[in-house]
């Protein structure tokens, strides 16, 4: 069975036009290439679509299903055309927790300055990808290396790790902490997104871990106090939370921050974003 965009935007004109002579007009084609038309997707649907008298056409209990299926089919074709000729004016920047964490303010007030052509969206998408693999975004903020070989990467900074504990916590009353002083605790780590693993440690040392996938959770968690999380600093600039508090974890290796792409299909912004976030960093 094969149905065409043509044949049902055909249909949907005539149930809004209200005649077929109305239809061809909105459609510019002739009258008779309307009537071919419905006939050839009446034909493949194997239903009647429509009532036609000679003063007016109203659709069949089977056409008003399919009008309402049609109209949603035609809206996401048309955005599916949006996107592919518009994308190169539009930069969606996807990341996982955090965004760019303090720098986020300054680099989307320097980029609209610089770049007023090309509008920027930041999404968040909690995968290994953040966004890029499912095309939800052009580039993506990863702080952890991409395995995948059809992604490119740069580094544009680094961020210092800060343990996340509840405010209460014996722990929050120091300026910063070791990595031993974690040992003995429970972790919450995100293994698809997450900077943190049990191989910052040494394997006689190493904490023991939950897993969780999203950073309100995270947070929630920690602020019982019965957890602990360690992450970029740049989760604790986005995220503050009552009861929840952060100190620099001073001999832990600190965490690159990346710029990925598609290796065959770079978005022509990529290289600007580069610039200017290595120089957010560098300014920092």
């Amino acid at each position: 069975m094969d149905v065409e965009l043509r044949q049902l935007r055909c249909l949907v004109a005539i149930v809004d036009e209200g005649t077929f002579t109305d239809a061809a007009l909105a459609l510019g084609v002739s009258q008779a290439a309307v009537s071919r038309t419905l006939a050839s997707l009446e034909r493949a649907l194997g239903v009647r679509l429509l009532r036609r008298t000679s003063r007016s056409v109203a659709p069949t209990g089977a056409g008003v299903r399919v009008v309402t299926h049609a109209r949603r089919v035609l809206a996401a074709a048309d955005e599916l055309v949006r996107e592919a000729t518009a994308g190169r004016h539009v930069l969606r920047i996807g990341y996982a927790w955090s965004a760019l964490g303090r720098h986020t303010p300054a680099f989307q007030r320097r980029w609209a300055a610089a770049h007023p052509g090309t509008e920027l969206h930041m999404v968040r998408v909690n995968s290994a990808t953040a966004g890029l693999a499912e095309g939800s975004c052009d580039l993506a903020v990863l702080r952890r290396p991409l395995e995948d070989r059809r992604f490119d990467s740069a580094i544009v900074g680094l961020e210092r790790r800060l343990c996340a504990m509840a405010a209460d916590d014996p722990l929050a009353r120091r300026r910063s902490l070791r990595l031993a002083d974690l040992s003995g605790h429970t972790l919450l780590i995100d293994r698809r997104t997450g900077t943190t693993t049990p191989e910052l440690w040494p394997p006689d040392s190493r904490p023991a871990t939950e897993e969780t996938y999203d950073v309100d959770d995270w947070l929630t968690a920690i602020s019982t106090g019965r957890r602990m999380g360690m992450s970029a600093e740049a989760t604790a600039s986005q995220y503050r939370r009552p009861g929840v508090v952060y100190r620099p974890v001073r001999d832990a290796e600190p965490v690159a921050v990346r710029l990925a792409w598609w290796r065959d299909d770079p978005h022509p912004a990529a290289q600007s974003v580069i610039e200017l976030l290595t120089a957010l960093y560098r300014e920092a």
